[in-house]
């Protein structure tokens, strides 16, 4: 056997029957329907490396499209370690826009149009000219829906008639959104500017009108892959099939039961047609889920089995291939103030039990939900990082820490192993890794700091594991040239803190436990969802939430909005399915009997004021924040003392024992009992069995040592 044999050999031998299928089709057309969590990334990037083992091509040749820079920057990263280099991996408008600027000044006679961040400008300016009074939320939603057309390939002068025909609502007139899409057209014209929709745009017509330039780009990349074929939209459609020409040797990979984003202009179709495009392809389906549980795998299952439309008729059935892990749990709260407290409360204690904070997600339907979940996490002392908030590189926190690398790599500094010179030149920034705050906005800021911490570690770990490859340690420049890198690429680093994320920003990550909220029907689905193909993408939406978690999920929803508000229904996806600690529905034909009793709305009040509390700390404490406090002083910073002393001898943070708020409400209510200290907010059975004994003896007037002494190791 060759050496090459043996290469393709070993690349092949981790794969499970169905990935080989799809690793080793014949080159040609290839559609590979990959279920959630059932190795695609594996399966497309191997297909590639056996592409280029085989010797059909180099890496160079290849482009693999993704939609986000961090799946791009993953894919790049694994065929580093299948030793493919060269694949040019990126998302739709970063491999156009490199095209564009490389090959455009031609088509624009040297002056390439300057590509804006933000079209609100150009929104306002063209609204004006229409002559439609507009708001800054109105000029966002004209925004969306422009590049929801010019996605969907309808310009101005189709725009009435083609949202009729489909029965889309607008923002505004749609003969008003028309005038206003040829005036947006118009101002980025007279500016020499170009939005994103444009990018793509402009270097299909490029490659369709020069045939030099089409011949140039098409001897350079010859062999596509495509990655989420369910989420293209026809404007990207369009660029790849120029980019093709009249050559087939493309490989889609999607999941029609993942098809979530149609208010981008994407569409399924592309995916569901590929085979009667392409006569000639093979198409392969990966059903084993190696993600999940077999509990989450199940009920994945049920809630995608009863879809409808023609994304149904391509639905998978996944198989779990996990050991059994615990129940998918359900719960009903009475609010949705006291449901982001107790989803807060468990957050914590899980990360109490040793679940890292970074294997936590939030998970809720639209990002309005997300600020009740950031103060109660705050509250609990539990670090947060919002997806869908600044991009990592772009936060100041992180553009400070740059730069006090990069100027400590001109200092002696840089002569100290990396491992050394990363801490030492984040003090500048006044970081330490020992002095983590105990939540909120500056513990969000800490861990994005501490995540370039961990990744000049990891930096260093793969060039010790790859010392031929790389060669000796890198220094603290070589360091700052990787991150450098990333940030070109907007590869982020993962950030220690429970991730808060609506469904849609949820797509493509995995955590160990997830907590899927607010399933209250008119949330999820929402009720701008009235026809069946919308509603069917709110079955989908909830089916991707539930695919995020590895081992832990649990559902629920607030019984109502507010505190006494009106009581709201089970997501009606849900609802059928009888899951414990749900509302059990009624089964046809069954025999009356005494509706089961539902939980009311429970009401706190302040006990200074008698108002109703609504925020998650005075509800934990009982008053409002302006109403006089009954704590005893002494007994609080005594806590405090026990506190930091216990946590330091457990090594772990002193949030994670209680938080301020916890020790505050115990100072004010002095607990005569373990019922008692149980009631409080922020002690559950675990930790009243840890620390109720010495949390009593101090509120009964002992000693700081003694109780210290009663935590001891042991006990």
């Amino acid at each position: 056997m060759t050496a090459r044999d043996q290469a393709i050999e070993q690349l092949l031998s981790g794969l499970d029957p169905e990935q080989r299928e799809a690793v080793t089709a014949d080159p040609g057309p290839v559609c590979i329907l990959a279920g959630a969590g059932t190795g695609k990334t594996r399966a497309v990037t191997h297909r590639i490396a056996w592409r280029v083992l085989r010797g059909d091509m180099r890496g160079q040749h290849v482009t693999a499209v993704t939609f986000t820079a961090r799946a791009a920057g993953e894919m790049r990263d694994r065929l580093r370690g299948l030793g493919v280099a060269g694949v040019n991996a990126r998302t739709f408008h970063s491999a156009a826009l490199r095209q564009l600027r490389y090959f455009g000044m031609r088509r624009f006679k040297g002056q390439l149009p300057e590509l804006i961040d933000s079209a609100l400008k150009f929104t306002a300016i063209a609204a004006a000219r229409a002559g439609l009074q507009t708001s800054r939320a109105k000029n966002f939603d004209l925004t969306t829906e422009m590049e929801w057309a010019a996605s969907s390939l309808i310009g101005p002068d189709d725009y009435v008639s083609a949202i009729a025909a489909l029965g889309r609502d607008a923002p505004a007139a749609p003969e008003d959104v028309a005038k206003v899409y040829a005036a947006y057209i118009e101002a980025k014209r007279r500016a020499g500017v170009m939005d994103f929709a444009d990018v793509l745009a402009h270097t299909a017509d490029m490659i369709g009108e020069d045939e030099s330039i089409a011949d140039q780009i098409r001897s350079q990349y010859r062999f596509f892959v495509v990655d989420e074929y369910q989420d293209v939209t026809p404007l990207q459609q369009r660029l790849l099939d120029s980019w093709l020409g009249d050559r087939d040797d493309i490989t889609v990979v999607g999941d029609a039961s993942q098809t979530i984003y149609s208010f981008t202009g994407a569409t399924s179709r592309n995916l569901l047609d590929f085979t009667r495009r392409h006569k000639s392809a093979s198409l392969v389906r990966l059903v084993r889920d190696y993600r999940s549980t077999p509990q989450v795998v199940g009920l994945a299952n049920q809630i995608i089995g009863e879809s409808k439309g023609r994304e149904a008729k391509m639905r998978l059935e996944l198989i779990g291939q996990r050991p059994d892990g615990p129940a998918v749990t359900a719960e009903v709260f009475a609010d949705e103030a006291e449901e982001a407290d107790m989803i807060a409360r468990r957050c914590s204690q899980l990360i109490a039990d040793g679940t890292s904070a970074s294997e936590i997600a939030v998970l809720y339907r639209t990002n309005a939900q997300s600020q009740a979940y950031e103060e109660a996490l705050a509250s609990y002392g539990v670090p947060t990082v919002v997806t869908g908030a600044a991009r990592f590189f772009d936060r100041p926190e992180v553009r400070q820490a740059v730069v006090a690398l990069r100027s400590a790599a001109k200092t002696e500094v840089a002569s100290m192993p990396l491992s050394e010179a990363v801490p030492t030149a984040l003090e500048a920034v006044g970081w330490r890794p020992d002095a983590a705050p105990s939540g909120g906005a500056q513990r969000e800021a800490y861990e994005a700091v501490t995540a370039l911490a961990n990744l000049a570690q990891q930096f260093l770990e793969h060039h010790r594991a790859n010392p031929d490859e790389d060669g000796p340690d890198p220094d603290l420049e070589a360091f700052c040239a990787e991150l450098s890198r990333r940030a070109s690429e907007q590869h982020a680093p993962a950030v220690e803190g429970v991730t808060l994320a609506s469904l849609h920003a949820a797509k493509g990550l995995e955590w160990d436990a997830v907590f899927l909220v607010g399933l209250a029907d008119g949330t999820l689905p929402t009720t701008f969802a009235r026809t069946d193909t919308a509603l069917e993408e709110e079955r989908r939406l909830l089916y991707v939430g539930i695919t995020r978690a590895r081992e832990r999920l649990q559902l629920s929803y607030g019984l109502a909005r507010n505190a006494g508000g009106r009581e709201r229904r089970l997501c009606r996806f849900l609802a059928p399915l009888g899951l414990g600690g749900f509302p059990r529905p009624s089964a046809p034909g069954a025999t009356a009997s005494k509706p089961r009793e539902r939980k009311k709305a429970k009401v706190l009040d302040c006990s200074g004021c008698g108002k109703p509390l609504t925020d998650a700390r005075d509800r934990k404490l009982g008053h409002c924040e302006d109403c006089p406090a009954t704590m005893d002083e002494g007994l609080f910073e005594r806590l405090r003392e026990w506190r930091v002393s216990v946590a330091k001898q457990d090594g772990k943070p002193a949030f994670t024992v209680f938080t301020d708020v916890t020790l505050i409400a115990i100072a004010e209510r002095c607990p005569g009992s373990d019922s008692e200290l149980a009631s409080l907010h922020g002690i559950g059975k675990s930790k009243l069995d840890k620390y109720g004994p010495a949390v009593l003896h101090l509120v009964n007037g002992g000693e700081v040592s003694e109780a210290i002494a009663m935590c001891g190791e042991g006990t």
